[in-house]
């Protein structure tokens, strides 16, 4: 026990020492948290204002409750179109409309993209509910949304930030064995570990038990921030979130395994790991929905295992749905992937000698 302990504070030791590892344990989730929660975490709550410009000879009677009910920010009146054509170009106001009596003529600016898209669909509703409402119609069918399933609606950012945990996880379980372990090699730091009468297997106990630790610290310290200063909110299950933590990063060491199998020099074992670890961010649906990929990308993230991570840790985090019996299937395949890489990495990778 005094040796395992003396183990546990060198691999302390080194860790704190390894910059890559804790760059991607703990910087990293909460850089990208950082970006993505001040330049995009209100993506889902869209404010727009819309310059409008009505000609002397229109009434604006029946327009103007609908764009009362429409949801736009503000509508700000112009006196002519003139004016309004300055403020779309000067950004002024997000979009335009006119109303002559006859038609309703809406202004973009071209150069804005991607906003576009939303205001155009605002002013779709606009037109329809104009042209209904001015035929004295009721719409034809009415249309209600009706959340299924037993977790409430949330916001795009609270789906993305399972996802960063589960990256965060996926890297420190590969480097863990891709950098550390062959670092430790390149150093003959392993092999005079390994001539003492200290077995491969309390090594490995040993460099496990810190990721653990690191890991979940990790998790933690993200939700904090994710909570703190977005005002975001989570329902998690602690023991299905607990589970998973330690089932996927013992895995994921296992998977590192394969890694430094292949690659024996250690900085090439690092480098393919990143590589790696960062094709799976962008292809499991982290970011991009699954769903908007093309069908061969969709065929090629449901083969990678960061994709079932991320969509467990969101039900542990409690902002999706998830049968537990596929959970828990997940759950039990990273364990699986532990106990039967683990042999391996004893065997091969935690020898002294190997090159």
């Amino acid at each position: 026990m005094t040796a395992f302990r003396a183990l546990l504070r060198a691999e302390t030791r080194l860790f704190v020492r390894d910059r890559v590892a804790l760059f991607f344990t703990f910087l990293f989730p909460l850089i990208f948290i950082l970006i993505f929660g001040f330049l995009m975490g209100d993506v889902d709550e869209p404010e727009a204002t819309m310059g409008l410009y009505v000609a002397p000879a229109a009434s604006d009677e029946i327009l103007r409750p609908i764009l009362d009910a429409s949801g736009l920010d503000r509508v700000v009146d112009l006196e002519s179109v003139a004016d309004l054509h300055s403020a779309v170009t000067d950004r002024a106001v997000d979009f335009g409309l006119t109303w002559d009596g006859e038609a309703l003529d809406f202004l973009y600016h071209p150069n804005r993209v991607q906003e576009n898209y939303a205001f155009s669909q605002i002013a779709l509703g606009i037109a329809d509910a104009f042209n209904l409402r001015r035929q004295k119609l009721d719409p034809i069918l009415p249309v209600t949304s009706i959340h299924v399933g037993s977790e409430a609606s949330t916001r795009w950012f609270n789906q993305m930030i399972p996802g960063i945990l589960a990256f965060a996880i996926l890297s420190s379980g590969l480097l863990a064995v891709s950098g550390h372990l062959t670092t430790m090699k390149e150093r003959k730091t392993l092999d005079r570990l390994l001539v003492t009468p200290m077995p491969p297997v309390a090594l490995l106990a040993a460099i496990a038990s810190i990721r653990l630790v690191v890991v979940y610290a990790s998790t933690l310290l993200t939700l904090l921030v994710s909570v703190v200063l977005f005002d975001l909110a989570f329902s998690i299950d602690w023991l299905a979130f607990t589970l998973l933590i330690f089932c996927s990063t013992l895995g994921t060491m296992g998977l590192g395994t394969v890694i430094a199998l292949v690659v024996r020099r250690p900085s090439s074992a690092g480098n393919v790991a990143n590589v790696l670890a960062m094709v799976m961010m962008f292809l499991s649906g982290i970011y991009f929905p699954i769903e908007l990929m093309p069908s061969f990308l969709r065929v090629v993230s449901r083969a990678l295992p960061l994709t079932y991570l991320a969509d467990a840790m969101r039900f542990a985090t409690g902002v999706s749905d998830m049968s537990f019996v596929r959970f828990w299937v997940i759950v039990a395949s990273f364990l699986a992937l532990a106990l039967l890489l683990f042999p391996v990495l004893a065997r091969y990778v935690v020898r002294p000698g190997r090159r």
